[in-house]
């Protein structure tokens, strides 16, 4: 994180749920370290856990919003969380979205929470909360390999002037110059990747055969096929910003440089061109054209 914001960034995305509350803690320390001009911090709400070999699970209900809020507070060490999100839609509890929602706009309203989110919802969910108070980001997946949130989710956010932010950029590490095949074998056991269809035969070959075609482009801007991931994803004109995350301070030296790289017209249709001929991911396959 350090290094990050060493480069310039100026905020920082986490849950409760990462680490059961441990990188709030994290995200809280490092923070600490700029006093006033500390970056904003994004986190969110609506998930349990109940042990560490149970998996998370959704709970929306206004007492549970409102618990969650005053707990991140104290572990992130702040008196306004900057940007506080939904995770995850709430199919476990059954209380409606809308009281959900109006609880976390009177959390804004109360001065404890600056701007309120949601996080993997979908229109029908959106077009819900709107109507009972102002969506002010959503939090969707998006990289060259998992592009379906660019058919319906972009335009939205851009038809009602909602943020985007969107996540695994770099498709959970595999859109970067290391990766290989031999890294699935060494995926720790419970790593969610080695059951994943995209991280297997056959969709992991074509997969690396985009990473691959993306080279030459990496080459001619004088960056990291990690950096050309993230550059695409912040080339659509409704993304705000992109998640990015990193286990060290040297993959963050590896796609810092991704929003200072203008991705050519000709760059965008080499890529649409890498994706057809590959077969890789699914949904659109560039961004609009700068002139309409």
């Amino acid at each position: 994180m350090l290094r990050a914001f060493e480069h310039g960034v100026n905020w920082v995305d986490t849950a409760p749920v990462y680490g059961n509350g441990h990188s709030e803690e994290l995200v809280g320390q490092a923070v600490t370290l700029f006093g006033g001009r500390r970056p904003l911090i994004f986190t969110k709400c609506g998930r349990r856990w109940d042990g560490r070999d149970l998996p998370p699970r959704s709970d929306l209900r206004p007492d549970a919003i409102r618990t969650d809020c005053e707990a991140s507070l104290q572990r992130l060490g702040v008196d306004v969380i900057d940007l506080l999100q939904f995770h995850w839609p709430d199919k476990d509890t059954g209380v409606p979205i809308e009281e959900s929602w109006g609880e976390l706009l009177r959390l804004v309203a109360e001065g404890k929470v600056r701007a309120a989110g949601v996080c993997n919802f979908d229109e029908e969910l959106l077009e819900r909360c709107e109507a009972v108070g102002h969506v002010d980001s959503l939090q969707a997946p998006l990289s060259l390999i998992a592009r379906d949130s660019a058919d319906s989710l972009l335009p939205w956010c851009a038809a009602h002037g909602t943020a985007l932010i969107v996540y695994s950029p770099m498709q959970v590490g595999m859109l970067t110059d290391s990766f290989s095949v031999g890294h699935v074998s060494r995926f720790d056991r419970d790593d969610w990747r080695r059951l994943h269809s995209e991280f297997q035969p056959p969709k992991l070959e074509r997969n690396l055969a985009l990473r691959d075609a993306l080279r030459p482009i990496a080459e001619a801007h004088s960056t990291t096929v990690a950096a050309i991931a993230v550059a695409w994803t912040l080339a659509w004109p409704q993304v705000t910003g992109a998640i990015v995350g990193a286990r060290t301070a040297e993959q963050v030296d590896g796609w810092i440089g991704g929003p200072m790289v203008t991705l050519s017209e000709g760059d965008l249709d080499a890529i649409a061109i890498a994706l057809v001929a590959t077969g890789a991911g699914s949904g659109p396959l560039r961004p609009s054209r700068q002139d309409g």
